[in-house]
């Protein structure tokens, strides 16, 4: 863990007087619990029984045999209780929220898997949960939002700047300012200002520390690791084990939207308009303009358009451990389908970015080597967005048919009327 909260000159706690203490206090409790033995086995216990850890380490030999090259193999994270690899950080945070004495939880979230694991954690340990979701994001994840408040959270549209993940952190930020006293805010990236960056990758480091041992159990060679990269949660914990050796090599996909142009992606390690600044209460590497403010992102995926990268994904990459490339929508589309149709494998669209550069890199490298991809989440929750794509017209047929059934079913409005009362 970084001694200072910075990973060479990026990170920190740039953040006013009145966080200080929150922060302190929530730095101490998780150097405290994290050397528990007793909050460690709850933990474990959590992981195997509720999550469903460890999850499996696929060999895909179809994608292998059509891509040629390397083998490739697929860590399965969407196959977690929730559908994706949020679930470990939020687990992890609520439970050491509990330990603190906190009775509340309040979380952002951009694609929506972030809330819905925070909200199940919370209905998993008994906690009061708000989840704060730009109403950009809210439009297009309604599934997610309506399993979130399943799961019994309130969701609170965001208004504000761009009305997606930028804003819905800044108004939970604000919120816990205010409440820190029995409110702890589970951020679901490893940014934010320190202790944060460390939180986060250490409990998602479950993922990489399974392929190790998965990998060494089987006699598997990696050459390459491939995950996407928003804030980076899956990425930083995927690749954990493996940063302070030499090989494998470490791959993070940004998403490269629509082209190069500003506005048109959102690549803080490939763009050419990112720049070094403090964002959030923390420096890193952020899409801004020459006056320091954030610029739009643009991405087909809710997860990976944030406008910064954590700080230790920034500092890896600028010291050339993690290689870093731009996947535009087109070809993480294409990712989508040449997973599902040949190993009945559904990425999510922010983990087919990764898909889709494992694709790019298998033909270059030898057949005995390995590229495993962290598939960290599956795309149940994309519907409402590849439907469109992959079959407007039958989409659109069937959007039309289903709410012409529920504005005349009088079943739909008997169970309504039951359910309200």
């Amino acid at each position: 863990m970084s001694d200072d909260g910075f990973f060479g000159k990026y990170g920190g706690k740039y953040v006013a007087e009145i966080m200080r203490r929150p922060l302190d206090e929530l730095k101490e409790a998780f150097d405290f619990y994290m050397k528990d033995k007793d909050f460690l086995e709850e933990l474990d216990t959590i992981r195997r029984d509720y999550i469903g850890r460890e999850t499996p380490l696929y060999f895909a030999p179809t994608a292998t045999k059509l891509l040629g090259g390397a083998q490739i193999y697929i860590k399965l994270e969407g196959l977690a209780n929730t559908g994706a690899h949020k679930i470990n950080n939020a687990i992890g945070q609520c439970l050491l929220a509990k330990r603190m004495g906190k009775t509340r939880i309040i979380a952002e979230t951009g694609a929506g898997q972030h809330g819905v694991a925070t909200a199940a954690a919370c209905a998993k340990l008994g906690l009061e949960c708000v989840v704060y979701m730009g109403e950009v994001d809210v439009r297009r994840q309604q599934p997610n939002v309506a399993t979130m408040e399943l799961y019994g959270a309130k969701v609170v549209p965001v208004t504000s700047g761009s009305r997606t993940l930028k804003d819905a952190v800044n108004e939970a930020m604000r919120d816990w300012a205010t409440n820190f006293e029995t409110t702890h805010y589970v951020l679901g990236s490893a940014l934010g200002p320190a202790p944060f960056p460390d939180i986060v990758r250490e409990f998602q480091s479950v993922i990489g520390r399974e392929v190790k041992r998965q990998c060494a159990e089987r006699n598997v060679d990696i050459a390459a690791m491939v995950a996407c990269v928003g804030g980076g949660s899956n990425s930083i914990g995927f690749f954990e084990p493996f940063i302070n050796e030499k090989s494998p090599r470490l791959i993070g996909a940004e998403a490269g939207g629509i082209g190069p142009g500003v506005g048109e992606n959102a690549s803080r390690m490939t763009g050419n308009a990112s720049r070094e600044g403090i964002v959030q209460g923390f420096k890193s590497r952020f899409l801004l303009d020459e006056d320091g403010q954030s610029l739009p992102t643009r991405s087909i995926s809710a997860g990976l358009d944030y406008m910064g990268i954590g700080p230790q994904l920034a500092e890896l990459g600028m010291s050339g451990r993690i290689e870093f490339t731009a996947i535009l929508d087109k070809e993480a589309l294409d990712a989508i389908n040449f997973f599902a149709r040949n190993e009945g494998i559904l990425f999510a669209m922010e983990s087919a970015h990764a898909g889709a550069a494992a694709m790019k890199l298998a033909p270059t490298l030898p057949k005995d080597k390995a590229i495993i991809i962290n598939m960290s989440g599956r795309g149940d929750k994309d519907l409402f967005i590849t439907n469109p794509v992959f079959r407007k017209e039958k989409w659109i047929d069937f959007l039309g048919a289903e709410l012409e059934r529920v504005k005349n079913s009088t079943d739909i409005h008997d169970a309504a009327s039951m359910f309200n009362k």
